[in-house]
């Protein structure tokens, strides 16, 4: 089978190369920039293209020919790029952070005959996955919390951050409005709000806030609360809060010196070298998804719990791994024809499916992205 990757940053490229290992599928990666297709040229079963995916017609080019595609593009180029993809009538596994809804998409998708796997990666992805399958498990759900953050392992003044994606969606996180539910009502807050401290093993305090990180779950899964933080180390939400309250992060121009400037894109220009993870740098993620309801008539909380590192052997950095190998369990979903379902489907959507929420976690466990899970009654 054919496959097309489109993005070859961090986690496109971890995406690429772990579907081309043992030769399963011919995988062909473009992007825009030499450079990051410089560091998976080399990799045997990847072919390496050149093209702006932002121009008229690039995407239609790039898919031509393929069986299945792939989207790690940035989030501001996501929506575009998949309604293009579907226009070709080809299945897709998309891990974009767009601000769009991709539900929006769900008629095209059906017209064309296709199967799109969307927000396929771990947070939105792995968390919604699991809320699909326990809201089959249990006899109701009441509540669902996550907890999820990339961070380096080694906190380096000032920002004690690195970024294991897109910098570009990292200030999208903290910019964007973010919406949770409780008591069955939608409640909108500002990026960064209600912060608290989380203890995580193996790691320490952690500072979690609100981000805009439950999309369709929102639409889909009728829970009473929701609600999804981001975790960074303690101080960081102050320094981002200072950035963001002085306008740096700001998308409206500003006169300097009679030129016209976005403030984010300064902010973004000084940030993205410091935020960048140096080759072979360690870094972790940390996720916690509780899931409170009935089973059985007894009120249970699940609650599942991942620590990974940086690999290595692979040299693949943890973002990447627990971001990218989702996405390539999604692919061989498909491609297996164990998904088939026509139209957009969220994760949770696929969770709902034993056998498809098994496979997922199995193929991650099989790169050593494991779950810890627990059960304990709440009565």
């Amino acid at each position: 089978m054919k496959v097309v990757v489109l993005g070859a940053g961090l986690v496109g490229g971890a995406i690429a190369r772990d579907l081309a290992r043992g030769g399963e599928f011919e995988v062909t990666v473009v992007d825009a920039s030499e450079a990051a297709l410089a560091r998976i040229a080399t990799e045997t079963g990847i072919t390496a293209v050149r093209a702006d995916l932002a121009r008229d017609g690039a995407v239609r080019r790039a898919v031509d020919g393929h069986d299945l595609v792939v989207g790690a593009v940035p989030g501001h180029m996501g929506f575009a790029t998949l309604r293009e993809a579907l226009t070709c009538g080809k299945p897709v596994v998309d891990i974009s952070f767009f601000p769009e809804d991709p539900l929006e998409l769900d008629g095209l998708a059906r017209e064309c005959g296709v199967t799109a796997l969307v927000d396929f990666g771990v947070a939105p992805g792995c968390s919604n996955l699991i809320l699909g399958r326990m809201a089959k498990e249990f006899d109701s759900v009441e509540r669902f919390v996550c907890l999820v953050g990339g961070l380096p392992s080694v906190r380096v003044w000032p920002w004690e951050y690195k970024a294991g994606f897109s910098p570009a969606d990292v200030l999208e996180e903290y910019t964007r409005s973010a919406r949770y539910l409780s008591g069955g009502r939608m409640v909108t807050m500002p990026a960064l709000s209600e912060p608290e401290f989380v203890d995580f093993p193996g790691v320490g305090t952690l500072e979690a806030f609100n981000t805009d990180g439950l999309r369709t779950l929102l639409a889909t899964v009728g829970v009473p609360f929701m609600v999804e933080k981001t975790l960074r180390y303690p101080g960081h939400i102050e320094k981002i809060r200072v950035l963001r309250e002085s306008g740096f992060l700001s998308s409206e121009p500003i006169d300097v010196g009679s030129q016209a400037v976005r403030p984010i894109d300064l902010a973004a220009r000084l940030l993205f070298p410091l935020w960048k993870l140096d080759e072979g740098e360690d870094d972790l993620t940390a996720m916690r998804v509780s899931v409170d309801g009935l089973e059985g008539g007894r009120k249970v909380r699940r609650t599942f719990e991942l620590l990974d590192r940086y690999d290595p052997r692979t040299r693949t950095s943890s973002m990447a791994r627990t971001t990218g190998y989702t996405c390539t369990a999604g692919v061989r979903l498909l491609a297996r024809g164990a998904y088939s379902r026509a139209g957009i489907s969220p994760p949770e959507v696929v969770g709902r499916e034993a056998e498809c929420f098994a496979f997922v976690f199995a193929e991650l466990a099989a790169r050593g992205v494991v779950f810890r899970t627990t059960s304990e009654g709440l009565d």
